[in-house]
């Protein structure tokens, strides 16, 4: 009887942290990528924030073909900074650094509502990228992805940048300047596929599949883990294999 009172009690006092916890973001259901300063939850898409890189590590967010092929809203490219960090990154730390403020969210994914539109415009979501890369390959890289999504229905992208031992920094906010940008995807519907690309920020002309590698090679060269969730499910061993003409 006393074990069971104990019981009872120790519940009681646990119950005020179970009714406050929030819960997990439909966008990191198949896991964290890395630990991170803050983890953001948007309504479209969740993010990693580092204090020390003065924006997100990693965006993660699923991307369905229902919002893509709904009326979008119209993109107002109102930058703003974000509330929920402190000594926020403001658009104009970016100002005559002569690099653009690249999203790592895409606008053209989140433009099905007004919050999610508007919410991709936050500082946080930005990360310093050469204007060639920016508007040419990585911009490629992003129209295939959303290509894939609309055929597939459902897919689940990762994004962010990939750092230098010594990286430099730019504007008086001093924000570091990435090297390159990965983008991993897992197709949500059967037959399930992983697929990944490596894109230095610098201008190329070369055609997207040249950028393709496996998951876990990138996760070799950032150190997180991706799709953590499916460790002891047989899906996790697309990490392996990065097929374009499995896409096609």
């Amino acid at each position: 009887m006393l074990t069971r009172i104990k019981n009872i009690l120790f519940l009681l006092l646990l119950l005020p942290f179970i009714l406050c916890s929030e819960p997990v973001s439909e966008h990191l259901i198949y896991g964290i990528p890395s630990a991170s300063d803050i983890v953001l939850n948007k309504r479209g898409f969740s993010l990693g924030y580092s204090q020390k890189y003065k924006q997100a590590i990693w965006v993660s967010y699923i991307l369905e073909a229902n919002n893509l092929l709904r009326q979008q809203v119209p993109r107002r490219n109102k930058f703003r900074a974000d509330p929920s960090v402190k000594n926020p990154v403001k658009p104009s730390d970016y100002s005559r650094t002569g690099f653009d403020r690249g999203h790592l969210a895409p606008a053209a994914d989140m433009t099905y509502s007004v919050i999610t539109e508007k919410e991709s415009f936050y500082m946080t979501n930005m990360s310093p990228q050469i204007p060639g890369c920016n508007r040419g390959i990585w911009k490629r890289v992003e129209a295939q992805v959303r290509a894939w999504a609309i055929r597939e229905e459902r897919i689940c992208v990762i994004t962010g940048p990939i750092f230098s031992a010594n990286y430099k920094k730019m504007g008086k906010a001093d924000i570091a300047v990435p090297i390159a940008f990965y983008k991993v995807i897992l197709d949500l519907t059967p037959p399930k596929k992983m697929i990944a690309f490596i894109i230095p920020n610098q201008p190329s002309k070369r055609r997207i599949q040249s950028f393709i590698v496996p998951v876990d090679t990138v996760e070799s060269i950032t150190g997180y883990t991706f799709f953590s969730e499916l460790l002891y499910h047989s899906d996790y061993n697309l990490k392996r294999r990065s097929n374009y003409s499995d896409w096609k």
